[in-house]
């Protein structure tokens, strides 16, 4: 259920109180309203940090580029807190004309991991995604288990092949050396990465 806060006052104490407890760590602005994230449970917290510290051995940092296990970018260099978005995780290669404003980014990376959660708006973040530039994005949903790659091409970021456990063929990136797939796991689904470069699978 959504919920319209109108009174200023009680609008400060929400933030105020999120941004204490650290509840807001992937709150957002999407043209001005403050979208504010459903609170991440301990597995979600888990695949997200985990494939950050995976993508992270995949390529040089900082001299390849870096990985960040949630950011905000924007399209927009000033005024950046009326309009960005946070995902789960951030790829920015060397040679993305992205800018590092130390607060943010002024444009989007090449390569983000979204992590749907109940209630969450991760596929709606898809225009706003094209817009500054992100070259693919991997949305990990669990219930039901499905990962889905999506890839720039004429301005949109379009869905390519998905991961189900029906059919768990891998979705291979072309930004990353890596390879995504589901696995079967002991107490849930796992997700598989596969390094291109020396086929070096890690199980999350």
């Amino acid at each position: 259920m959504a919920v319209l806060v109108l009174d200023p006052t009680e609008q400060r104490r929400l933030k105020r109180e999120r941004r204490l407890s650290g509840a807001d760590r992937f709150d957002e602005v999407w043209n001005g309203v403050y979208v504010m994230a459903p609170l991440a449970n301990n597995e979600h917290q888990y695949l997200a940090t985990n494939l950050a510290a995976v993508i992270g051995t995949a390529i040089v940092q900082p001299d390849e580029g870096q990985v960040f296990a949630g950011c905000n970018f924007s399209d927009r260099e000033v005024n950046w807190e009326k309009n960005y978005r946070c995902p789960d995780v951030a790829v920015f290669l060397k040679g993305n004309p992205a800018k590092d404003c130390d607060t943010h980014w002024f444009g989007g990376p090449d390569f983000a991991v979204e992590i749907v959660s109940p209630g969450d708006r991760s596929r709606k973040k898809l225009s706003f995604y094209a817009s500054v530039g992100v070259r693919e994005l991997l949305i990990l949903d669990r219930k039901p288990w499905r990962l889905e790659l999506y890839r720039l091409k004429n301005e949109e970021l379009r869905p390519g092949a998905a991961c189900t456990p029906e059919k768990l063929a891998p979705l291979n990136s072309d930004v990353l050396p890596l390879r995504f797939a589901l696995a079967r796991g002991r107490k849930r689904r796992a997700l598989a990465v596969r390094s291109t470069k020396d086929g070096r699978t890690t199980r999350i």
